[in-house]
Formats: C-alpha cells, sequence, structure tokens
C-alpha cells in the first residue's frame, strides 16, 4: 500500500507555512491575506464561518484557483497571499501544497483549522 492520509498530511506539513489563529486574526485584520474556508457546506452551516472568508470546498479548489479555468473565483490570485482552512488542518495542508503546484508562491494553512479558531475565542459568524 501506498501513503496513509495522515502520512501525506504530515508530508505537507513540512512542505508549507503552518500559522497560528492569532498570525492568521492579524493578517486578516491588515488585509494582507485572502482566507479561504475549504469545509464542506454543511460544517459551515452547522458550526459557522470566520468572518471575511470565502468558501471553496475543498473538491473544487483547483478549478477555483486556475485563472484560466471557466470555474475561477475571484480574488483566488496566484499573486495574492492566500490563507486556507479546514475544520483541523489536514485539508488545508494538502490544498496548500497543490495551490504551490500551481504556481501560488505565498500560500499557508491555519494550524488545528476551524476548531482551534473557534477554541482561541476568535470571531464566528
Amino acid at each position: 500500500m501506498g501513503k496513509s492520509a495522515s502520512e501525506l498530511v504530515a508530508e505537507a506539513k513540512t512542505k508549507v507555512e503552518i500559522l497560528d489563529v492569532n498570525a492568521v486574526e492579524a493578517e486578516i485584520a491588515l488585509g494582507k491575506a485572502v482566507l479561504i474556508d475549504l469545509r464542506e457546506t454543511e460544517e459551515l452551516t452547522a458550526t459557522g464561518r470566520i468572518p471575511g472568508s470565502i468558501h471553496v470546498p475543498r473538491g473544487m479548489l483547483e478549478f477555483r484557483a486556475d485563472p484560466t479555468s471557466p470555474y475561477h473565483q475571484d480574488p483566488i490570485d496566484p499573486s495574492k497571499r492566500i490563507i486556507l482552512h479546514c475544520a483541523s488542518g489536514g485539508r488545508s495542508a494538502l490544498a496548500a501544497t497543490t495551490l504551490q503546484a500551481m504556481g501560488y508562491s505565498d500560500v499557508a494553512h491555519l494550524d488545528g483549522g476551524f476548531t482551534a479558531w473557534k477554541a482561541a475565542g476568535k470571531p464566528v459568524e
């Protein structure tokens, strides 16, 4: 068998910038980054979302991030600072490596994801 999901996530975390909730909050406050929420619609409905985040389900990320795709979504742009998050940090670590492969050079992900954000008492809508 090849690598397990947890092995892939661990490997991805060695290749991407990892931010804690305070760093993400600071970048959002300064307007320095596009924050992308990779969770499924049902997850957002059940738990809320980080104010200002853009919802792009993980399965659509490559299409929304590709400027040549008919599914491209502004303001997702290879020239911008992109911060990804999911529920706990696994999907976002994997997605960050995917964006890097697509030519995005300023990509990071939120360590612990939305769960860490909420546990830290950060704003949720």
